[in-house]
């Protein structure tokens, strides 16, 4: 994710923290510079708000720990303003390992305000609930509650909180994958028509609530169309094979002229039937103003890149080019480059089969 920069690697997952999350510290340090008027106040919020954080990552790592027992890697988490995410390179195909692997992280809440309680139990230092607020009562006890609230908060039902997911893979076990998505996401978007109307006449927050759920409970179905749409699919039946190539002495104005004269942005760079790397968009842009036009395009294309197969599945080649620094994937057939695969062509072919999907649909329930 831009703007993240990495704050440590545990169990061999790497940790990023994004630019907007300090926002919130310096929200943090305003409110309770508003309230306490003193730099004790200031600090003893921060603390509290790197505590909590302590807990997201360790809700983070709960996901990612329990994903790995079921064979599912996690490329990294970053924390948000508004939480963690964790990119797991997939999600469990069994709906009862993504069950197990989305309610890991709330139990882990759970366990932190139960591990809180019993401490404060045991010195007796329980002080009513009804005097906390964000910005004063006993340090512990509101860390407790905020587990408590931020186990019950991601087991709404409704993407793209963890109860989402629970709910999909409890729907799962009675339908396929793709139909539970679509369920899940329904009712995830009708309780986000109800958080917004009652935020109309309570809390605004709520809004923003509402608005993050129904968008998340969009992108979560459409993705779930998209794998159904790629599943089962070869490389070759969606790769292009009318394509221009760029050689080893081919140069930036070469690259220009080809981009203006059709619609592909990207260009392998071929030595005979090699491919040695990849000119992206931004290589060219950023070589034009460093170099000028006659500078070779060898000095600026990408050498690191990925290739594919053309019986290679459709879904494994989406997930490969979706983590790779650029959105071309040569295909290769004995050494030699015979197709050409782009996310932009993957949208245009996943718009056709939502196409034909839609009229094979239309065609049942006419027969029907």
């Amino acid at each position: 994710m831009r703007w993240s920069w990495k704050i440590g690697r545990f169990a061999g997952i790497d940790l990023y923290v994004h630019a907007t999350f300090f926002l919130l510290i310096l929200w943090v340090v305003i409110l309770h510079w508003l309230v306490g008027r003193s730099v004790a106040a200031v600090v003893s919020g921060v603390e509290f708000i790197l505590a909590l954080f302590a807990c997201v990552v360790l809700h983070e790592f709960s996901h990612a720990l329990t994903a790995r027992r079921f064979g599912v890697k996690t490329k990294d988490i970053t924390l948000l303003p508004i939480g963690g995410v964790s990119h797991f390179e997939k999600m469990p195909e069994k709906p009862w390992q993504e069950f197990w692997v989305s309610v890991a992280g709330p139990l882990s809440n759970i366990a932190i305000a139960i591990l809180i309680y019993i401490v404060l139990f045991l010195s007796a230092g329980f002080k009513p609930i009804r005097g906390l607020s964000i910005t004063s009562g006993p340090f512990l006890e509101r860390l407790m509650v905020a587990n408590v609230i931020l186990a019950g908060f991601n087991l709404i039902p409704a993407f793209p909180m963890d109860g989402g997911r629970v709910l999909r893979a409890l729907l799962a076990t009675r339908m396929d994958h793709v139909s539970a998505t679509q369920k899940a996401a329904a009712i995830g978007q009708a309780l986000a028509l109800l958080f917004g109307f009652i935020g109309l006449f309570t809390d605004p927050f709520l809004l923003f609530i509402a608005f993050f759920v129904w968008i998340g409970a969009a992108h979560e179905a459409q993705a779930a169309q998209a794998r159904e749409s790629f599943s089962g699919i070869p490389i070759r039946a969606a790769m292009q094979t009318n394509f221009d190539t760029l050689n080893t002495s081919s140069t930036l104005g070469d690259a220009v002229k080809l981009t203006l004269e059709g619609a592909q942005h990207e260009f392998p760079v071929l030595w005979g039937d090699t491919v040695m790397g990849i000119l992206t968009r931004a290589n060219l842009l950023s070589g034009l103003t460093q170099f000028g036009p006659d500078q070779y395009v060898t000095t600026v294309m990408q050498r690191e890149f990925d290739t594919a197969q053309p019986n290679e599945m459709l879904e494994a080649v989406v997930n490969r080019l979706s983590a790779s620094p650029s959105r071309t994937m040569p295909v290769m057939d004995n050494g030699k480059m015979v197709g050409l695969v782009t996310l932009d062509n993957l949208g245009e072919y996943l718009m056709i089969q939502n196409a034909l999907h839609r009229r094979q649909r239309a065609a049942a329930v006419t027969k029907a």
